[in-house]
């Protein structure tokens, strides 16, 4: 009886121990490889972040502060390109715009200049048509001399207007720039070098000459006999 009731106590105590040892190997975490040795597992190293000396967190400051002046510079950049390129284009704008507009009003005035000459011309015309008329009803010389006279000094007046003057010839120096030599005539030592005849009248219109005017210049007698 006393024995049966020990061995109840030592199986009663060794399943205890069983169970406690049970739950020891459920709660142990640790693994083991087919050879039963024991896989270290000790988890996920932390993570730990490197000391950084005063120097480093200097640089990296100072780094940072000029990229971010250069960030901001090149945006200061493109703002000034973008305002460039507006003012450029309108700059390009208003010059074409007066362009155009120059170039109007000196097709206006060229039209202008030639409107003034056509209507300066128009007597002449009315002139000539009365030298006609004149010459049909009366046709002696004198009558048709003096019809030609007054278109001559009509069709002058014309240029006159327009700013065409007459090259001075006959009794005035020889100019070869005005002047164009066609002969040359004996005359007095006062006259050498002047133009004593002209056969078509020279016109300058401002400070350029339209045409030359062909002259007879006189020659000295007494440098003629020398020669």
């Amino acid at each position: 009886m006393f024995k049966r009731k020990a061995m109840n106590e030592n199986e009663a105590l060794n399943e205890d121990m069983f169970e406690e040892e049970s739950e020891i190997r459920t709660e142990d975490k640790r693994r083991f490889n087919e050879h039963g040795e024991r896989i270290r597992d000790d988890g996920p190293a932390a993570t730990k972040e490197p000391v950084r000396s005063a120097h480093e967190v200097e640089l990296e400051n100072k780094l940072k502060a000029e990229t971010d002046r250069r960030e901001a510079a090149e945006a200061k950049l493109v703002g000034v390109q973008a305002k460039f390129d507006e003012a450029k284009a309108v700059l390009e704008k208003e010059t074409a715009d007066m362009r155009s507009r120059l170039m109007k009003t000196l097709e206006d005035r060229a039209k202008q200049g030639q409107f003034d000459f056509l209507t300066r011309l128009l007597p002449v015309l009315d002139n000539l048509n009365l030298a006609v008329d004149a010459s049909e009803k009366d046709p002696s010389i004198e009558n048709l001399r003096d019809g030609v006279r007054g278109v001559a000094r009509s069709f002058e007046q014309a240029l006159a207007g327009v700013g065409v003057e007459a090259v001075p010839s006959v009794g005035s120096q020889f100019d070869p720039e005005m002047h164009e030599a066609i002969d040359m005539a004996e005359v007095g030592p006062e006259d050498d070098g002047k133009v004593t005849a002209e056969y078509s009248r020279g016109y300058r219109f401002g400070d350029k000459l339209l045409r030359a005017a062909r002259v007879q210049v006189g020659r000295g007698r007494a440098q003629t006999a020398a020669e």
